[in-house]
């Protein structure tokens, strides 16, 4: 059973074929690039974002709390250097209360907990109701009262207090009745100190704009802290994908030897067992199959240390990939790398020939290609890479169904370009298959910087 599980692995082994690596001049950008913007994958969990919105949203009601303690103050103050002619007890009962209320809904929103967040935009309409209340007594007081016309004033601290919400509906909602409020007060009182009509208007319009420039800063508040809470997100995200990668590589390296290198030591083994039963013709097999072993095993370790990408540059490095990725799918392999200096050595080689290895396996793994085309490029500011085969395709959807699934190959090679700045752009071939387009900014390193990299090492 042994002998003959083996022969059908190095039977299925030869049918796979080695894969080939044919490196031909590279044809003009414009004929293998396709670009395109990266979409980015919708990670990370949106309780971060609540938890940002609800930090900021409490540093908001406290600033609130402080302002509403300037306008007690400040009614505290005309109430009792500019008193009314006439109603100074319900005045001063009014302030009282308002006064007693205003320190218990700080003391009530000092605890800071989600709900009375939630509930701390309803205090503002106390604050107009009470301004205009005071506004209005004071003005029917007698033929002329200051008092009136200084506390209509304080109508221009609410706009102040709404702005502090980070919710623009709810500040429209409190600017609104605010600047309605004053120009109905304004008028009413309007005999109490003989104010002229384009006062009046003047002032209704200069509340207006501080209200809907108020309106305006809520929203801009709550922009920049949902900007915030995206990249807190993506940051979350690609946290999650790093701590993953490490096992994600175990499992792909797994693989490789499994499907590669071992399985061309079993058979070797096997043919070592005939060679003891007196079948010497199994030297003839045992042969390829040991140097093909070492040849995968080889450049599984050229892909795992980065030393030898270093040594070699990246154009040997992904000729290796491409070679041990055809091997494994079965596919031939053209590199076309015109433009790019054999001895050049850049910042971005290293993350390139990571989305490069990822991309050939995806290939190997899923494409069922028979021919692959690699195009390498260097701008002297940027390298672009193109991985192009004749396979299956990807249809649609497919890639979010995998990241679903848990395989987060391409997310995270995505999250590490655009970290560099770079981007990954995949899409059906012109023909068939899948074009798969990496751009990435980089800059040339000198050879005393490589070779003391490389001593470092």
């Amino acid at each position: 059973m042994i002998k003959d599980r083996a022969l059908l692995e190095q039977q299925s082994l030869g049918r796979r074929g080695t894969g080939t690596v044919k490196i031909t001049p590279a044809r003009t950008r414009g004929e293998h690039l396709a670009r395109s913007s990266m979409k980015t994958t919708g990670a990370g969990d949106p309780t971060e974002l609540n938890n940002i919105l609800t930090d900021h949203e409490y540093h908001g009601v406290l600033l609130q709390l402080a302002i509403r303690g300037v306008l007690v103050i400040f009614i505290a103050s005309a109430l009792i250097f500019v008193p009314p002619a006439r109603y100074a007890l319900i005045c001063e009962l009014i302030f009282a209360l308002y006064a007693l209320w205003a320190v218990a809904v700080t003391v009530w929103m000092w605890k800071g907990d989600q709900a009375r967040i939630d509930s701390s935009w309803m205090a503002l309409f106390v604050d107009l109701t009470v301004v205009t209340s005071l506004s209005l007594l004071t003005g029917t007081a007698g033929a002329e009262s200051w008092t009136a016309n200084i506390l209509t004033n304080a109508l221009f601290m609410i706009p102040l207090l709404a702005c502090t919400q980070l919710r623009p509906w709810i500040c429209a909602g409190v600017v609104v009745p605010t600047v309605a409020v004053f120009l109905i007060s304004s008028a009413l009182t309007k005999g109490s100190n003989s104010e002229p009509w384009v006062s009046i208007l003047l002032s209704t319009v200069a509340l207006a704009g501080l209200g809907a420039g108020a309106v305006v800063l809520s929203w801009i508040q709550r922009s920049r802290i949902q900007t915030i809470g995206a990249l807190a997100q993506d940051r979350t995200s690609l946290l999650a994908d790093l701590m993953s990668l490490e096992e994600r590589e175990r499992q792909t390296l797994a693989e490789q030897l499994h499907d590669g290198a071992l399985q061309y030591v079993l058979a070797a083994r096997q043919d070592l067992e005939d060679v003891k039963n007196g079948q010497p013709e199994a030297l003839e097999r045992m042969t390829p199959a040991l140097w093909e072993a070492s040849r995968l095993l080889r450049n599984t370790a050229a892909e795992l240390h980065p030393a030898v990408l270093e040594r070699t540059g990246l154009v040997p490095a992904l000729s290796d990939a491409a070679r041990a990725a055809g091997a494994r799918g079965g596919f031939t392999c053209e590199i076309n790398t015109e433009s790019w200096p054999f001895s050049l050595r850049t910042s971005a080689d290293s993350i390139l020939f990571s989305a490069a290895r990822e991309l050939l396996t995806n290939v190997a793994k899923h494409a069922h290609a028979s021919k692959v085309k690699v195009t390498l490029q260097w701008t002297g500011r940027s390298i672009y890479l193109e991985i192009l085969d004749d396979g299956a395709g990807i249809a649609a959807g497919s890639r979010d169904k995998s990241l679903q699934a848990g395989h987060i190959g391409l997310a995270s090679q995505e999250l590490r370009l655009a970290a560099a700045g770079g981007r990954l752009s995949i899409k059906p071939g012109a023909i068939s298959g899948t074009s798969a387009c990496v751009e990435v900014p980089a800059s040339p390193i000198t050879n005393s910087m490589s070779s003391t990299g490389l001593s470092g090492s």
